[in-house]
């Protein structure tokens, strides 16, 4: 057997079956490795990526657009398919109502005015924060009362402008899944790199599972699981990772009782996993530089609540609306079992729902609301819609919320640069790191100058990680997530010499 093809054979396996494990097995197997199998704790593909039947067609529990077009891989696969998967979502979340908690609507010449604020701290942010040695927070805050005081902004009512902000504060929150801004990295937050184009692109009837198909070719070969057909083993957990044996491979224990001998593993499960579990499941402990990076790097939750009505009761042209809580209304509910319902922020309208209102919460509630009875979420739900809204407000006919923290192989949505991360300065770089052994063969066929190869030049990677949360600039994305994927696959590629695109191989499991 030549020296390719014995590299092919290795076997590699790949820990999740979200975007970027998907991402790094299926480009695994276009670079002709032959021997990759994809292990999932849930019974589903996707991770964070979760796209069910509801109401008129489909919602997205999880990932919901694909943020932007330019240098941006998801956007970049839509473009090579002959149907435009892919649309703009409009300005539904820029066109909403204000509305307080005593179901005053803000003029709308306030509230564009107040948005206009907000959005002008937007601009200059990329020059201002890197000066910044505080939080997020601490920045917003200044920037948006410094801005308020000048003279042309006086006749606006200083409450409305404080509820506003708070609400404001609470959006933000869900962009970055923190639970707080103050706990935001202020020059972390620039590690972020936005693509340009349109930011809210969503995938029309089909959902985010879309894109999983497409990295499958699941249509293409008329199979659910396309080339992963076979290379899947799902409702299984790996719990344990013993990665220093002395034959330089690495042994996996699996929750069905079977264990897994490995030439390579892609971890690729969520942050929030890492962190809850990274000290049991490796075996030996991870380097204390690893171990660093897993603390420093944070990891929030967001939550969606899917209400579908009978009938849309609003308007055509309306949007949506944000809760803006009166200070003396936010005692009718705090202290009781509806304290939750405080950092609900806003509904909003869903693309080819027509009937559905979406609604986002953040926070410590986020996370106590995966906890309630459906009933109960429903029930407070429908007390903000009556209480907020003056329309005639009919019963649900379906409910559905996500439940992102309280489920164990997620815990959370996805990772931010908090003041943590900065203070133990650490980051992706750190993360994505591979554990290495020594190569002690001749294992490439030859010498490729890259950057991946440098860094491995006498190691052989053993253990590799992947995942959004290892995106040193586009983490929290679906696109930091496949680009993450893709980054580990060609790393083995490169360290055995490997370049180009192989097709005709079968699996070897």
């Amino acid at each position: 057997m030549s020296g390719a093809q014995r590299n092919l054979d290795r076997k590699i396996v790949v820990i999740g079956a979200g975007a970027s494990g998907v991402a790094c097995a299926t480009k695994l197997l276009e670079l002709g490795f032959q021997n990759v199998l994809v292990v999932e704790a849930e019974d589903r593909l996707g991770g964070r990526i979760h796209t069910i039947p509801f109401a008129d067609n489909v919602i997205d529990l999880g990932a919901q657009w694909c943020h932007g077009e330019r240098d941006n891989i998801v956007y970049e696969l839509t473009r090579k398919q002959e149907e435009e998967l892919l649309e703009s979502t409009g300005p539904v979340y820029e066109n909403y109502q204000c509305v307080r908690s005593n179901g005053e609507v803000v003029a709308d010449q306030v509230a564009s005015r107040l948005k206009t604020i907000v959005g002008d701290s937007l601009v200059t942010r990329q020059l201002e924060l890197r000066h910044c040695s505080g939080s997020l927070g601490s920045y917003l805050t200044n920037k948006f009362y410094d801005t308020l005081r000048r003279p042309e902004n006086s006749d606006i009512d200083a409450e409305v402008a404080r509820e506003f902000f708070d609400n404001y504060q609470k959006f933000e929150n869900s962009v970055e899944a923190s639970d707080t801004l103050e706990q935001v990295s202020g020059r972390g937050y620039l590690d972020y790199w936005e693509c340009e184009g349109d930011i809210l692109l969503n995938w029309k009837d089909k959902g985010f599972v879309e894109l999983l198909r497409l990295l499958m070719r699941s249509r293409e070969l008329k199979a659910e699981h396309g080339v992963l057909k076979e290379r899947l083993l799902l409702s299984t957990r790996v719990q344990k990772i013993n990665w220093n044996r002395n034959d330089g491979r690495v042994e996996l224990q699996l929750s069905n009782g079977d264990s897994c001998i490995a030439d390579h593993v892609v971890v690729t499960v969520s942050l929030g996993v890492l962190k809850e579990q990274h000290w049991r499941m490796f075996d030996p402990p991870l380097p204390v530089e690893k171990q660093r990076a897993i603390d420093g790097l944070a990891f929030g939750t967001v939550n969606k609540i899917f209400v579908e009505f009978p009938v849309a009761f609003w308007p055509e042209d309306w949007t949506g609306f944000t809760l803006l809580w009166r200070e003396e209304d936010l005692d009718d509910i705090r202290g009781t079992s509806r304290a939750w319902l405080e950092d609900v922020f806003g509904f909003y309208r869903v693309s080819y729902q027509p009937r559905i209102l979406a609604g986002w919460i953040i926070n410590t509630n986020g996370r106590h609301m995966e906890t309630l009875p459906l009933d109960e979420v429903q029930a407070g739900c429908m007390y903000l819609f009556r209480r907020f809204l003056q329309w005639t407000i009919p019963e649900p006919k379906q409910f559905q919320t996500s439940a992102w923290y309280t489920n164990e192989n997620f815990r959370g949505s996805y990772s931010y640069r908090s003041m943590e991360t900065e203070t133990l300065g650490t980051g992706a770089r750190e993360l994505a790191y591979p554990l290495t052994v020594v190569a002690t063969t001749p294992e490439r066929e030859k010498e490729p100058e890259d950057e991946l190869w440098q860094q491995s030049r006498c190691d052989r990677p053993i253990v590799q990680f992947a995942g959004e949360a290892s995106s040193e600039h586009y983490y929290s994305t679906v696109h930091g997530a496949v680009e993450a994927g893709w980054r580990e696959a060609r790393r083995l590629a490169q360290f055995y010499g490997l370049s180009g695109s192989r097709s005709g191989t079968k699996s070897q499991l």
